[in-house]
């Protein structure tokens, strides 16, 4: 009973507002001032001339179409059922990234060399298999493609066929992950998204028959009327299907984000900070005692998996599309409201697909805003990084950390909670942190610490 009191007074004092650190700095404290489009191409530039040759890139591409609304979702999207949109946005893509390898060209002539590519959403596979095929067959024709590339795309169950996932495993992906999130009907009907189990198992089937070597599934925790018992459901019905990782994500519940569904439902129906962690806990000691192992803050996978492998290998990594098994310093993102990040600094492409068009059109990569990170920036970077990745963090000359009175104040008062330990040199967290890892994050955010936002702008830790 005291474990409980503990940790339901923890969930009080640290439940609140904060980012995911898929970035730093987080957008919100993007300073567009240190950014213009000559910055960021000459940080483009130097870290392509810098990675290329030896470790390669990756591409991210924003596929923004979905033919319904998910009320859950805060993603960049446009709900349309007119598939004629298909080709003039896929041709605009492909001009993007024509207008990229300008900007590669532009001292010396080289080839890219493709590690990565993820294909997200949106929802990919509102793409006919055709036109995906079209699209990859383009970009393909001028890179490179790495040594043991990863490839993976995200497919919603209800509308990908066999025809796609044979199409992209011909093309050279590996690896797929379907959005479940929730088999509770009644939860389903609150996010809108009516998803029955045997729709998954048929994709899941198809792609093991195959041959991709790695199925993901997306659950999340603390969307409407969950309860534990529809949590302990789901997470048993995924279990028969045995994927080889898992996303357990907690909803995040932005409402006041334009363009987000989310006041379809009364926040009264949403889990409470302590339900909502309970659903967390108990659902990770429900894969753990069925064989898988936790990774970061929201990932599980069997012990095969490249994303277990690369954590035991220290290779584990975190950027806007979340926790992947392998880095390269630059991603290019194409498409639509599509981020890309050079290490030294981040842009975003226009949020509207005309705007997003019409700029390609004209002859210009369509990034409307962004930031180029400071010294201070890129040292705080990397450890918020190993803390996502790695649950720790370590100083030395090199990768040394300003002894700011608010910083080590908050550390020490988690210490105190027993949410990290602290040593000269290093700061880790604990297994009882690691429900506040997104908190022991901000400790180290020098922006937020310098500059409180004056409105909520992100959803609550727990």
């Amino acid at each position: 009973m005291l474990a409980i009191i503990v940790m339901s007074n923890l969930i009080d004092k640290y439940n609140i507002p904060g980012p995911r650190y898929t970035s730093y700095p987080t957008v919100p404290y993007w300073d567009n001032n240190t950014f213009s489009f000559n910055n960021w191409e000459i940080s483009v530039l130097k870290s392509y001339e810098e990675s290329n040759d030896s470790e390669g890139i990756s591409i991210y591409m924003h596929l923004p179409f979905c033919e319904q609304l998910c009320t859950f979702c805060a993603c960049h999207k446009r709900i349309t059922k007119r598939h004629e949109v298909e080709t003039p946005y896929l041709e605009s893509v492909i001009k993007e990234w024509e207008l990229y390898l300008q900007l590669f060209n532009k001292n010396k002539k080289t080839t890219p060399k493709l590690k990565e590519l993820h294909l997200g959403g949106g929802t990919p596979t509102f793409f006919s298999p055709e036109n995906l095929k079209i699209l990859l067959d383009s970009l393909f024709s001028t890179v490179e493609i790495a040594e043991n590339p990863e490839f993976s795309f995200e497919g919603h169950p209800n509308n990908t066929t066999k025809k796609h996932l044979e199409v992209l495993y011909n093309l050279g992906f590996r690896r797929c992950s379907f959005g479940v999130q929730d088999y509770d009907l009644k939860v389903q009907k609150a996010i809108n998204r009516i998803q029955p189990f045997e729709n998954v198992q048929k994709v899941t089937d198809w792609a093991r028959a195959i041959g991709y070597k790695s199925i993901s599934h997306d659950l999340v925790f603390g969307l409407p009327h969950q309860t534990w018992e529809s949590v302990e459901a789901t997470i048993l019905k995924t279990l028969e299907l045995k994927p080889d990782r898992l996303a357990f994500y907690s909803y995040a519940h932005v409402p006041w984000v334009k363009g987000v569904g989310q006041r379809g439902y009364d926040e009264n129906d949403l889990p409470s900070g302590e339900t909502k962690r309970k659903l967390y806990e108990n659902g990770k000691q429900l894969l753990q005692d069925l064989g898988y192992i936790e990774i970061g803050m929201d990932h599980f996978a069997l012990e095969h998996d490249d994303l277990y492998q690369s954590l035991i290998q220290n290779k584990l990594h975190r950027n806007f599309m979340g926790y992947s098994s392998g880095k390269t310093q630059l991603m290019i993102g194409l498409g639509m409201s599509a981020i890309s990040d050079s290490w030294y600094g981040f842009a975003q492409n226009n949020k509207t697909v005309e705007d997003y068009q019409a700029i390609v059109e004209s002859g210009q990569i369509p990034v409307n805003h962004g930031h180029i990170l400071t010294e201070e920036d890129l040292i705080i970077r990397k450890h918020i990084l190993n803390l996502m990745c790695q649950l720790e963090t370590n100083f030395n000359n090199k990768n040394s950390f300003p002894e700011l009175p608010e910083v080590l104040d908050k550390l020490k008062e988690m210490q105190k909670d027993g949410l990290v330990e602290i040593s000269t040199k290093t700061v880790k967290i604990t297994e009882k942190g690691r429900a506040f890892s997104r908190n022991v994050a901000m400790a180290f955010d020098l922006r937020m610490i310098r500059k409180q936002p004056e409105a909520r702008i992100f959803s609550m830790t727990i």
